[in-house]
């Protein structure tokens, strides 16, 4: 089976990987430095990983890295992405196309594949209107959102992120220096979200609090006095959250901090539905920290009071933090946490449940 996995980056995380890949020409190589950082890990499929010859992978909305290929086989440099993406997978021979970035590629792009793509498979978990029309499959592990898709004509099947092998050293530290430790966006989107990190940040006078926020563009001219009034208002942090603020981290730097913390608080966005389970939760109980999180449907081995915690109100994620770091139960429930990520959401299990599907 010839597998191609295409992905893509958030904005945020380019500054980051230009760095990374500064003074690295050739697609393999630029390709290799992404996969080792381990960026978005939980959903990469194993014979990407593991570097399988028949497996292809490449970030198609990465302009240096989709570049670099173009020039290594004779595209000219104005080549457009969607067709450096295409003449990869006809070079390729790709019998398999596995996209997680469906609102980029979509129907338009899929109408285009060669007769020798047999399965065209697409991964969302995200609200939005998106034409899968061209798709055999979409996947996703939150029934409300295949919900969604179906009802926009889409064929659905249940599909999971996984533990990322390489955060067992990670978990294995438990001499952690952040109590409590937030990663992820803070937007006009988010406004629920502000409320639970307000009430967190709050802890900070006698826990050590770091909260990693990918804030808005308008977030800095928000929080000027131009910005005290008017529609800037809802991306403008409190000043709880704005004390305990870091810039955002990804890949490995991301890895380290998961490392340092002992719990970790994930509050889902405002356009969520109630099924809960992010690639976040699977990253927090992968790296061995206590996964703090807001009521909701989870898969079963995230279960409250046993590998996980759960509250239903803003103040009731302080308080359950403070319990569980003053009892220390946080340790025995985060090392129980990865245990069950571990076991239960391998990445053979993830691949062999791949291999169901197609």
């Amino acid at each position: 089976m010839r597998l191609f996995q295409n992905s893509g980056i958030a904005p945020s995380y380019r500054p980051r990987l230009a760095g990374l890949v500064e003074g690295v020409s050739g697609f393999e190589q630029q390709k290799n430095v992404f996969l080792d950082d381990r960026y978005g890990a939980a959903h990469i499929l194993l014979p990407i990983l593991g570097r399988h010859p028949e497996a292809f992978f490449t970030n198609g909305d990465d302009e240096a890295l989709q570049r670099a290929w173009a020039r290594e086989n004779g595209l000219g440099q104005d080549t457009p992405l969607a067709d450096i993406l295409l003449a990869q997978i006809e070079h390729h021979k790709t019998d398999i196309f596995y996209n997680l970035d469906p609102f980029r590629y979509d129907a338009t792009f899929v109408r285009r594949l060669p007769g020798h793509v047999k399965r065209k498979i697409a991964w969302r978990a995200a609200p939005g209107k998106i034409d899968f029309s061209g798709y055999d499959l979409v996947l996703c592990n939150f029934p409300s959102m295949r919900k969604l898709w179906e009802e926009q004509g889409a064929k659905t099947a249940h599909f999971f992120p996984a533990h990322d092998p390489e955060l067992d050293n990670v978990a294995a530290n438990r001499n952690r220096d952040i109590d409590v430790l937030f990663f992820g966006g803070y937007s006009r989107h988010h406004q629920r979200r502000r409320e639970i990190l307000e009430a967190v940040a709050r802890l900070a006078g006698r826990r050590r609090v770091v909260f990693h926020l990918d804030v808005s563009r308008y977030t800095p001219l928000a929080e000027t006095p131009l910005g005290w009034f008017g529609p800037l208002k809802t991306v403008r942090r409190p000043p709880a959250i704005r004390n305990v603020s870091a810039p955002p981290v990804f890949g490995r730097a991301m890895y380290a901090q998961l490392g340092r913390a002992k719990v970790v608080v994930n509050a889902s966005i405002d356009m969520a539905g109630p099924d809960r389970g992010n690639m976040r939760c699977f990253e927090t109980m992968g790296a061995g920290a206590l996964l703090v999180s807001d009521s909701g449907i989870y898969p079963s081995p995230m279960r409250d009071g046993q590998t996980m915690a759960v509250y239903e109100q803003p103040q009731g994620a302080a308080e359950r933090i403070e319990r569980q770091l003053n009892d220390g139960s946080w340790d025995v429930i985060g090392w129980a946490g990865h245990r069950a990520i571990r076991e239960e959401y391998s990445k053979k299990r993830q691949f062999e449940r791949f291999l169901e599907l197609v």
